[in-house]
């Protein structure tokens, strides 16, 4: 049984987008480097370099390293911290969507092209213009549109931009004003630009109002991520100061997204970043905690379990401690 055990033992790998491509599972986390450096609020610890690939067969056997499909020196425009990554495919090719900081210092998303889910992929020239912030989720919609859903707080800068706008005065919203939102916008066909400006991604509580920015066990931080489930978006997502993932839902793409419940309770480390899949008829949820590294919040291990869901379309609670 290797659901909620470490899948990759020789490299630690966090930030795990998982997704099916011709029938097996890929996996794409970003690369923590074995490295000693104190922690801070900026995320100087995660200086991470290179991506690799994993595919599973199956749900029960571990995953085969695929390689080194991107190295920062190979991305252009890009100065450092390739974090977490995102992975879609279109008319059989492969975008690979990531971010990493400019020659600026400023976080920016971008994408790199392959033949073969598992790689390697090769990074346009330059970044999506009108992107900033971290967490890239590129969302397939059922009627052929590509959404990109992104943003982090703190080290991420989602919280420094306002109307899409960067500002140093621009700061992480508290008490009762409304909290920080996520954001999504359409993409041109190529994939490689948006089609729009960057929208919120509004959630709102059970009776229609924002999450305030002092709702720290249910508003946004970080880690998007976007599905459909039988005609019903779900949007799902770290509320990082509080350590859970939790979901919300709604009709419409756009949104606003309803509140409903935590996904995963905390993990051994700071905090988890998920994705969710369906597979030969099951879902499943990856994330990641540091179990192997003890608890050292830069060095991580990608791991997944069952994900359930209720008559009523909600998701079941799942412990994260280890061995639960």
């Amino acid at each position: 049984m290797i659901e909620k055990k470490p899948l990759v033992n020789d490299l630690y790998t966090a930030d795990p987008s998982a997704h099916v491509f011709n029938g097996k599972i890929y996996i794409y986390p970003s690369h923590d480097e074995d490295i000693d450096v104190e922690s801070n609020d900026n995320g100087d610890q995660y200086d991470m370099k290179d991506y690799h690939v994993y595919e599973m067969i199956d749900t029960e056997n571990y995953p085969r390293d695929c390689g080194c499909v991107l190295r920062l020196e190979d991305v252009p425009w890009a100065s450092k911290q390739l974090w977490a990554p995102d992975c879609v495919e279109k008319g059989g090719k492969y975008y690979f969507v990531f971010p990493a900081r400019d020659k600026k210092g400023m976080f920016r998303i971008g994408i790199a092209k392959g033949d073969n889910p598992a790689g390697p992929f090769k990074a346009e020239s330059d970044y999506i213009k009108g992107s900033y912030s971290i967490d890239p989720c590129m969302f397939p919609d059922t009627d052929g549109k590509y959404y990109l859903t992104f943003g982090g707080l703190w080290g991420g800068q989602l919280d420094q931009y306002k109307d899409n706008k960067w500002s140093a005065d621009n700061k992480e919203p508290k008490g009762e004003q409304p909290a920080c939102m996520p954001k999504i916008a359409l993409m041109k066909d190529s994939l490689t630009e948006l089609a729009e400006e960057p929208r919120d991604l509004v959630i709102v509580d059970e009776r229609g109002k924002y999450l305030t920015g002092g709702d720290e066990e249910r508003r946004y931080f970080e880690d998007p991520w976007l599905f459909k489930k039988d005609g019903t978006y779900y949007f799902t997502y770290s509320t990082g100061t509080t350590h859970l993932l939790c979901y919300s839902t709604s009709k419409n793409v756009y949104g606003p997204y309803t509140y409903g419940g935590v996904i995963l309770t905390p993990v051994l480390g700071w905090t988890t970043h998920h994705s969710i899949l369906e597979f030969n008829g099951k879902w499943y949820l990856f994330y990641h905690d540091c179990e192997r590294s003890g608890g050292i919040n830069q060095k991580r291990n990608v791991k997944f379990c069952s994900l359930e869901f209720t008559s009523d379309g909600g998701i079941k609670t799942i412990d994260g401690s280890i061995g639960k």
